[in-house]
């Protein structure tokens, strides 16, 4: 009786939100997947040696045909194949519940050219289902300095408007 009571007690509790997660008026245009790598620079840092990030290299790809329709870059940059491109500000970040998983995002986003096409008007990218991705924690010391390490990793990215 008592363990029901806890157990309804604690299901009562109000849920928190994910903070990646885009606001109520967003509405999404596109979710893809990517496939690549997270490139991570060795570096003396504080009198110390660690990896640090650099940036992504992905290829983007349509769940439903597997076919790739864009790419994730610097910046943070996406690139649809028809030449349209947004780079994104992180807004949030929360960790993945997987500690060996890069954490999931919310970016806000403008388009970075004057190509119209289908990133147009996407106004906010969330990077969620994150796996891998992350820096190890040894490996990085003097002899290592400037070595550049590619560690793969997979997410889906959602693409949201607010128009």
């Amino acid at each position: 009786m008592i363990l029901s009571i806890a157990l309804l007690a604690l299901a009562a509790l109000p849920q928190t939100p994910d903070p990646t997660l885009p606001p109520a008026n967003a509405h999404v245009r596109f979710t893809v997947e990517g496939h690549g790598v997270q490139n991570y620079n060795c570096s003396a840092v504080n009198g110390g040696f660690q990896w640090v990030f650099e940036e992504p290299a992905a290829g983007l790809f349509d769940p439903a045909t597997h076919q790739q329709v864009g790419t994730h870059s610097a910046g943070p940059t996406w690139t649809w194949s028809d030449g349209s491109a947004i780079v994104g500000k992180v807004l949030q970040t929360t960790p993945s519940s997987d500690p060996a998983n890069i954490p999931w995002l919310l970016l806000e986003t403008h388009s970075t050219g004057t190509v119209t096409g289908a990133l147009t008007g996407v106004t906010f990218v969330r990077r969620s289902d994150t796996q891998a991705g992350k820096a190890p924690a040894a490996g990085c010391d003097a002899k290592n300095v400037n070595v550049v390490l590619h560690v793969p990793y997979q997410a889906t990215y959602t693409f949201y408007s607010t128009n």
